[in-house]
């Protein structure tokens, strides 16, 4: 069994991933880690974990765990992946990995030096219905692609919140802007070679709180914006010459609504519907990292893919700053 340690008592922690290795079938959750050793021990108990730790570094000293799972905030991602590395712990890191794509190929020469299973969190590609979303595109359900078009949003103003600070690594297109991305890049297997973007910031936080970015990926164009500070919404829209994919609940599945996508045909006159029900992304997520980790073929999110898709998000925030297409 695959031993958990988790670096923090995170809010996503708590009510997803922890929930997710105890009840995985290849795994257990070994030990909480927090620089409030009351809190770790609380959470520790919660979920029935034997060790608790007052301090990171101790947890990633434990012979008691052979992987981690790092929540921080996203400004202290790479630190600590690397020092869960050089530990030799294999590392399931929250999303964004990096803030800057140029910090994570340091981190590969290090995973490979150090022969571990290092992977950025991104859950949905281990949901069913986005591998179902790509496969009917490349087995040609909605004919040639033309556009894809999403939106991804949610209302928090709470200066507390980690999302709200910059110096933290807040802001909405390093939470949720890396979804949309990840999800067309998954889905059809392309890169994008330009995007444009507007993008407004928080005049008392800082951040990026809405931002519409269009981006160019030769065959066809993704659209999409995103807000910190507007109604919840999740929608993505594969649209082709023969039909399109509408994913209802694209990123958070169960929550803002089931788990389904729609096959719609040319002329809109039929439809045929896609459901996943009890799908736990987050679970299917965590048995797949702990396969691979321990010599399983599974399919991970790797950091030669966090790469390329940090890259995406920083050219958006330099085309926010000019005028036409920025090169990605």
């Amino acid at each position: 069994m695959f031993r958990w340690g988790v670096l923090s008592t995170a809010k996503i922690g708590r009510e997803h991933l922890l929930p997710a290795m105890v009840e995985a079938e290849n795994g257990v959750l070994s030990a909480i880690a927090s620089r409030d050793m009351s809190k770790a021990r609380a959470l520790a108990d919660r979920f029935g974990a034997p060790h608790a730790f007052g301090s990171y570094s101790e947890l990633l000293a434990s012979k008691d765990v052979d992987g981690v799972y790092i929540p921080l905030p996203t400004a202290q991602h790479v630190e600590w992946t690397a020092k869960a590395i050089q530990a030799g712990k294999h590392v399931l890191v929250e999303k964004p990995l990096a803030l800057d794509a140029k910090d994570i190929p340091p981190l590969i020469k290090l995973r490979d030096a150090k022969n571990v299973l290092v992977c950025e969190a991104f859950m949905v590609v281990y949901h069913l219905q986005w591998i179902k979303v790509r496969e009917l595109i490349a087995n040609g359900a909605i004919g040639r692609l033309r556009h894809v078009q999403g939106a991804f949003s949610y209302y928090n103003v709470d200066p507390k919140n980690m999302r709200n600070q910059l110096d933290l690594g807040g802001g909405a297109l390093p939470d949720i802007g890396v979804y949309p991305t990840v999800s067309t890049r998954f889905s059809t297997g392309k890169e994008p070679l330009r995007v444009q973007a507007t993008i407004e910031r928080d005049k008392t936080f800082g951040t990026d709180i809405y931002s519409s970015i269009r981006a160019d990926f030769g065959d066809f164009e993704l659209s999409f914006y995103l807000s910190t500070q507007m109604a919840a919404r999740q929608v993505m829209v594969f649209h082709g010459e023969k039909g399109f994919i509408e994913v209802l609940s694209p990123f958070n599945a169960g929550i803002y609504d089931h788990h389904r996508i729609e096959l719609h045909n040319q002329n809109h006159s039929e439809a045929q519907v896609f459901r996943f029900p009890g799908m736990q992304q987050y679970r299917l997520e965590v048995e797949a990292f702990a396969r691979a980790a321990q010599g399983g073929t599974d399919r991970v999110f790797t950091l030669e893919e966090s790469v390329l898709n940090q890259k995406v998000i920083d050219a958006i925030f330099r085309a926010g700053e000019k005028e036409g297409w920025e090169t990605v």
